[in-house]
């Protein structure tokens, strides 16, 4: 039983792309899948580097991580801080910490923001949604036009911002 309890203890150490070092306890970071691979590839490594993490967003997926690790915390109550960790992030930051979530390999969250990405865009117009995720338009200014009318159900009730 000691032997558990200082595994779980045991922490690694992450460093953000902007140079930032995170200690985070080995039973958080194994929450993160590519973390857990590259713990049991290299048992004896100080430092992982996490080349497409910022830092901002690392310490949001560790506070999500652990937050979901916890034992003393019910399944309402994680659903709950889901629901406030969601809301409470603005466009970006949930399309960066999506990213992050996608390396890092943390289902959980991926699912969490992928939803929360599609209600943010629900009833947003088509220009809306590919200045926010950055997608250029490749149709000609015709081909659009006939597009929007051959298919006019699909633009109904969209917001225009």
């Amino acid at each position: 039983m000691a032997e558990q309890k200082s595994q779980e203890t045991h922490s690694i150490t992450l460093k953000t792309c902007d140079d930032v070092l995170f200690e985070v306890e080995t039973n958080v970071a194994k929450e993160m899948k590519t973390i857990q691979s590259f713990m049991e590839e290299s048992q004896d490594i100080a430092t992982i580097p996490l080349a497409n993490v910022m830092s901002q967003h690392l310490a949001m997926i560790i506070e999500y991580c652990k937050k979901h690790v916890s034992q003393e915390e019910t399944e309402d109550a994680k659903e709950k801080f889901d629901d406030e960790f969601a809301k409470e992030l603005s466009g970006e930051d949930m399309k960066d910490l999506f990213l992050a979530a996608n390396y890092l390999n943390i289902k959980s969250l991926i699912d969490l923001l992928a939803r929360s990405l599609a209600d943010y865009i629900k009833n947003k117009s088509v220009e809306f949604v590919r200045e926010f995720f950055n997608v250029e338009n490749d149709f000609e200014p015709e081909e659009e036009a006939r597009l929007r009318e051959e298919n006019a159900w699909a633009f109904e009730n969209i917001d225009e911002n």
